[in-house]
């Protein structure tokens, strides 16, 4: 049992409402555009989460072993800094999850009735998504330490998250739906934002160059502004283009939550704003189900 409640402290249950949420989006969409392949559809949805799952655990052993967890953390203890699982372990876990992501991202395409064309680009991003998962923080140059982590968020949480799966569970996009793809990737940037502002002082220590060690507390929390304002923007936009009802603005009743998110996140730094992830995720996640509750009404 001990083994056990190791691997789901390792697995991060906190952060797949995030992961989760761009699926969901991609799903909402493809209701709205009138089709979906339900079995896809669940098979995204375990696909994603163990692409979660396997990138929380290469940032452990990525973190761990290049000596940002051993010192100086401020957040929550890890699985591998806490001694609850070893990096011998920790290293089979990730090749096991990567093993089993491959099988279920096959599994996944081969019931998405897609073209040969499209098997294979979805075969190449699913290999390209394992291998960033695993790279954020593991090998010689992990990207995640040279500030490119925010880049690769938006891209497989907002571009191939959502529309990926959109095209995958519906079988085509609608060039207004990345706006929706949009307002996806840059809340899910903001997490990331905010985990790396809570960590920025034991990052620069250790030579991890996230954003806010680039460019400092007082620029980052602008650039926290300006991806959350974008992400209401980009959703905004949709929803001017494409909303004939006004329950399908029923969205709207969460921007208080990034409000007061806003604000706590400009009173706060270090191990303070810990509390502030989970709340960023949830009204992620929340924003996406009153999203889509208010296309089906």
């Amino acid at each position: 049992m001990q083994q056990l409640s190791g691997w789901i402290h390792a697995a991060r249950l906190r952060t797949l409402p995030l992961a989760l949420s761009s699926i969901m989006m991609g799903g909402f969409l493809a209701i709205i555009n009138g089709s979906v392949n339900y079995l896809a559809f669940i098979l995204a949805i375990i696909v994603t989460t163990l692409l979660q799952v396997l990138s929380n655990f290469a940032n452990d052993y990525g973190d761990f072993t290049s000596g940002v967890d051993v010192k100086g953390r401020i957040g929550p203890s890890r699985a591998l800094q806490s001694g609850r699982i070893t990096q011998a372990q920790m290293k089979k876990g990730i090749i096991l999850t990567s093993v089993l992501t491959f099988i279920l991202g096959i599994l996944l395409l081969l019931v998405s009735n897609l073209s040969t064309t499209g098997f294979f680009t979805f075969l190449i991003i699913g290999v390209l998504a394992i291998i960033a998962a695993i790279t954020y923080t593991v090998g010689r140059r992990p990207y995640g330490y040279r500030g490119l982590g925010d880049i690769a968020v938006f891209i497989f949480f907002g571009i191939v998250g959502v529309l990926g799966s959109l095209w995958i569970i519906h079988g085509k996009v609608h060039p207004q739906d990345a706006w929706m793809a949009a307002t996806s990737g840059l809340f899910s940037v903001g997490v990331l934002n905010l985990n790396n502002m809570r960590d920025l002082q034991a990052d620069k220590i250790h030579g991890k160059n996230t954003i806010p060690v680039l460019i400092g507390l007082k620029n980052t929390r602008l650039y926290h502004i300006f991806l959350i304002g974008g992400g209401w923007t980009t959703a905004l936009i949709y929803h001017i283009l494409s909303a004939d009802h006004w329950t399908q603005w029923v969205f709207v009743l969460t921007l208080p939550l990034f409000l007061i998110h806003l604000k706590s996140v400009f009173h706060n730094e270090g191990a303070n704003l810990d509390p502030f992830l989970k709340q960023l995720a949830l009204s992620t996640f929340l924003f996406v189900l009153l999203f889509g509750l208010g296309w089906l009404m």
